[in-house]
Order: structure tokens, then sequence, then C-alpha cells
């Protein structure tokens, strides 16, 4: 290998990999949202309403006060705090994880569109 080589990213993950992953974590999802009443069913983080998204999304205490912190300084929406915890909490279903942690709000944060001079 030359230097140049060895100064290379790794390769990035393929197709096949990524689509297993997301594959898991909706099953993941289904899994977790199957004991709703049928009138409520769902089967995905992005079907849940506030009330059952604070449940499933609800983050440790650091990934809460990182995202309280956010809400203030962004002027979050309500819409847009569920929004940021939804994402999370599909981010922690890839990782596998099974409570959304800070790293997983600061990606989702990480996703929102500033506006100008915010």
């Amino acid at each position: 290998m030359s230097a140049a080589d060895l100064s290379l990213p790794p390769p990035a993950e393929g197709s096949a990999a990524v689509a297993a992953r997301v594959a898991k974590a909706r099953a993941i999802q289904a899994q977790r949202y199957e004991t709703l009443a049928p009138e409520r069913r769902i089967l995905t983080n992005a079907e849940a309403d506030g009330t059952l998204l604070e449940e499933a999304a609800a983050p440790d205490a650091d990934g809460r006060s990182l995202l309280t912190t956010a809400a203030e300084r962004l002027k979050l929406s309500a819409r847009g705090y569920h929004r940021v915890l939804r994402v999370a909490r599909t981010l922690a279903d890839l990782d596998g994880a099974a409570a959304v942690r800070r790293i997983h709000i600061a990606e989702a944060l990480s996703y929102r569109r500033v506006a100008p001079g915010v």
C-alpha cells in the first residue's frame, strides 16, 4: 500500500448493508408499536403522535438537556421539537440502541436547516 492509499477514508457502507440496517430498524419499530390498540396501531416512528413519541423517544438526561437548549436557541416549534425526537428515535433504531441518547439528538439536530440570521 502506498502512503496515499493509507490516508484514504475507509470504504463507505454498501447499499446491501444499509438496506439490511433499515429493514432491521423498521422491524424494531413495528415491534415497539404492536401492543397498541388496533385503532391506534402504527408501524413506524413517522406515524407516532406527540404523546406516543414522547414515550418512545424519551432521550437520556444529556440528550434531553441538548434538545431543550437547542429548542430554545433555534426557537423550535412543537412540530420542530417532535421532528427532532422522531429522527433521533429512528437514528437510535438504526444503531440498534434501546434508548435515545445525546448522540442521536445531536445528529438529528444536525440535519435541520437553520434559517439565515439564526
